[in-house]
């Protein structure tokens, strides 16, 4: 029992990694095309790919526990408002204000720290003295990024645009992860991607067409065409259920983790993609935060 366990924890690192390199190239793709496509557009392109691209895998689990869905179609609603509809247009916004680095790392750091918070307050999680002290790293690594390591500028500081929309995101996927966790055991993993990614295209669809309406038009080339492939293919299905098949060989905790990889490999290739520079304050920055969350998260139990 004990070899099995433990042949099972490298295919589930390998997952675990591979669902973080896919989301990295979000934060990239959010900064490198944002002249190309309106932020709406490009969220409404990505969820609709990747549900197109799911459901033939779903159908089956929908038609079995399409009674059990329907009895918690509020729930479904708000997890696809929320993780769905809302999280990514952000960050795409975002991205037409804020280097790629700057939305990893603010966006993948920050959104813990919220997670945490709600959870103590929805889920009555427990707030543990290390939890505490990997929070409080956590948000002192994100004002170093924020104020560039100096106290003048935290004195005088004021959100940007940017700022303030990738913060929003983040809240918003920690919204998110709080109700994943009130997920209804009954309903198979496939089957509630599928139903997240197809009401999250529905609810994206009025603003879509609010937006097309005095937006420039998409000159489609096949590097773009691409583009969303990847987000609809990678970053959302395959990513999803590698980070899901993780899970089933890890525990979510120690998954949990690998998260905090996506603002390392993000930077690695807005530094190669977009030529964006790497500079000491990010490096700082990244320390205290993987240092804070890796308290939080492994000794929290303690």
């Amino acid at each position: 029992m004990r070899r099995a366990r433990q042949a099972g924890i490298y295919p589930g690192m390998a997952l675990a990694v591979l669902a973080v390199i896919l989301w990295s190239g979000n934060f990239i793709v959010a900064r490198g095309i944002y002249r190309q496509l309106p932020p709406i557009s490009l969220a409404f392109y990505r969820w609709i790919t990747a549900t197109l691209i799911i459901a033939p895998f779903a159908f089956k689990k929908f038609k079995e526990e399409k009674p059990i869905v329907s009895l918690h179609w509020r729930y479904f609603f708000w997890v696809a408002l929320w993780g769905i509809a809302l999280f990514n247009t952000f960050v795409y916004i975002a991205g037409h204000y804020s280097p790629a680095i700057n939305l990893a790392m603010i966006g993948t750091t920050s959104s813990p720290v919220f997670s945490i918070i709600l959870a103590a307050i929805f889920l009555r999680e427990k707030i543990t003295t290390a939890r505490i002290v990997g929070l409080c790293i956590c948000i002192t690594g994100i004002l170093v990024l924020l104020s560039s390591a100096s106290l003048s500028n935290l004195l005088s500081f004021r959100f940007s645009t940017g700022d303030l929309f990738i913060l929003t995101g983040a809240f918003c996927f920690a919204v998110y992860s709080v109700l994943v966790k009130k997920k209804p055991a009954s309903i198979s993993t496939t089957n509630f991607l599928f139903l997240t990614f197809l009401l999250g295209t529905l609810l994206l669809f009025p603003a879509w067409l609010w937006e097309l309406s005095f937006a420039h038009p998409v000159r489609w080339t096949i590097n773009l065409f691409f583009i969303i492939l990847y987000l609809g293919g990678g970053a959302s299905v395959l990513a999803y259920l590698c980070w899901n098949m993780a899970i089933a060989r890890l525990g979510t905790a120690r998954t949990a983790l690998f998260g905090i990889l996506i603002p390392i490999f993000s930077s690695m290739e807005a530094s190669s993609i977009l030529g964006e520079k790497i500079t000491g304050i990010h490096v700082v920055s990244l320390i205290l935060v993987i240092g804070g969350l890796v308290i939080a998260n492994l000794y929290s139990e303690k």
